[in-house]
């Protein structure tokens, strides 16, 4: 594999205070916290982590903090996507060189790109950097879908474009990727919910929402699985298939962050225009994080 950032990645929420500015003190211990429960990387900045409501200071910063708390248990990702070719440029070549261990850039959204300004944009991102690059494609937020031949392209024109987060869950689509894409090319499954069946046809692990709460069930889920347990491995996947589920009850973070909170590990603020779960959200996801 030409770049392997673990099985188990982390999309980590961004922990603010009651006036909704970014606690750096608590990404330093929640970023510690994970790579010890399960963590193999952290991915600090994406859509877990409020990257549209974030500034690009705040977005070093938050890079710089959880280095300083991971060390060496662990490598730190920052996504640097945006639907700015430019933009994405300029924050990939500043993650770089404040030390990220590699980026992850999502296909451009609300311009909704062709295939071919996709790979232009990509192409621009990769030419710019050094370090590993994770494509991200998630047509339910960018509104279009990046296809395999795109991806396939990619991955053979530039050995820095590493991997890919496929939120889209059609497996017929992972078999295609996996026999288009060069064999050291590691696709991670989106959602949580996905990672048991993508597995099945290839993927190598999942950038995960759930790591944050459950990340040793499912990085044993996931070794279960690879060294041909299937059926610990299934019955992993279905007992916290019911929190897999409830954590996207509300656009994510909300949910995970509430959990978060319930466990006293962040405060649950989100920003706008994001809200805080209701009472009856709140005490529906408390239940089943309880019953697991």
């Amino acid at each position: 594999m030409r770049y392997d950032a673990g099985e188990v990645i982390t999309a980590m929420v961004t922990p603010f205070n009651e006036k909704r500015e970014v606690d750096y003190e608590k990404v330093e211990t929640l970023a510690y916290q994970l790579v010890n429960t399960g963590s193999d990387a952290i991915l600090v900045t994406g859509t877990t982590g409020e990257s549209p409501t974030l500034t690009h200071e705040e977005e070093i910063e938050i890079l710089l903090s959880a280095k300083r708390a991971v060390g060496g248990k662990g490598k730190v990702i920052m996504g640097t996507g945006s639907n700015s070719t430019e933009t994405a440029v300029m924050m990939s070549k500043k993650a770089e060189r404040e030390g990220a261990d590699a980026i992850l850039t999502v296909v451009p959204y609300y311009n909704k790109p062709s295939q071919a300004g996709m790979i232009e944009h990509f192409s621009a991102v990769a030419e710019a950097v050094d370090i590993p690059v994770i494509l991200y494609n998630i047509p339910s937020r960018t509104g279009v879908n990046m296809s395999v031949d795109t991806v396939k392209t990619l991955a053979r024109k530039y050995q820095n474009i590493v991997a890919l987060k496929q939120s889209f869950g059609d497996m017929d689509t992972i078999t295609d990727l996996k026999m288009s894409c060069p064999n050291d090319f590691a696709i991670y499954s989106g959602d949580d919910s996905l990672t048991l069946p993508m597995l099945s046809v290839g993927a190598h692990g999942v950038i995960s929402v759930a790591s944050h709460l459950f990340g040793k069930e499912i990085k044993s889920m996931i070794r279960n699985f690879k060294t041909g347990d299937a059926m610990t491995a299934r019955n992993m996947h279905q007992k916290l298939y019911p929190i897999f589920k409830k954590l996207f009850m509300a656009p994510n973070p909300v949910p995970v962050k509430a959990a978060l909170a319930y466990k006293e590990i962040i405060e649950d603020y989100v920003r706008r225009p994001l809200v805080e779960l209701t009472k009856a959200e709140r005490t529906e996801l408390i239940f089943t994080l309880d019953s697991i």
